[in-house]
């Protein structure tokens, strides 16, 4: 698995980011069973800047907590047998692994989130990096079950790294 990390902004979460970004990724990896190797970028940003590219990708004109760009396209979320007969851009051409996306999080939400529901900056923000993920899976949360089986697998996810409540 890759990582590639890019951090900006003066603000500047009190664990360690890198650690704990590779730690849920591959427990989310594992858990969805992927067969391949992958590649995650993660920006690490401020409200500011995460307002603008909420502007700017989805017309929403606030600050969030994460945003994810899937980069593949899933028949169904979590169905990773199709993608070898896909499109070749899914896979990077040099190593191999399958292009999974891009996650943003403000760093400014991670500390207020944790703040307000009553956990620590390490547990929000392996949280936001775990929903996410699903995300690039192909999961989503716009009807109701989907929302209850999401929120089922976030937990699962952060339960096997033991990062809870």
């Amino acid at each position: 698995m890759s990582l590639y990390m890019e951090e900006e902004g003066d603000i500047i979460l009190p664990v360690d980011t890198e650690q704990i970004a590779n730690l849920v990724i591959e427990a989310a990896l594992e858990y969805v069973k992927c067969p391949y190797e992958a590649e995650i970028n993660l920006l690490l940003t401020d409200n500011e800047n995460i307002k603008e590219m909420n502007r700017t990708f989805r017309q929403i004109d606030r600050a969030t907590d994460v945003l994810s760009f899937p980069m593949v396209d899933y028949e169904s979320s979590g169905d990773f047998s199709h993608l070898e007969n896909g499109p070749e851009d899914y896979f990077n051409p040099e190593t191999g692994e399958l292009l999974l996306g891009d996650i943003v999080i403000s760093k400014e939400k991670v500390l207020e989130q944790a703040e307000a529901y009553g956990h620590s900056p390490k547990r929000e923000y392996a949280f936001l990096i775990a929903h996410s993920m699903l995300h690039l899976f192909g999961y989503d949360h716009m009807e109701e079950q989907e929302r209850l089986e999401m929120e089922q697998k976030q937990r699962e996810i952060l339960e096997q790294i033991e990062i809870t409540r």
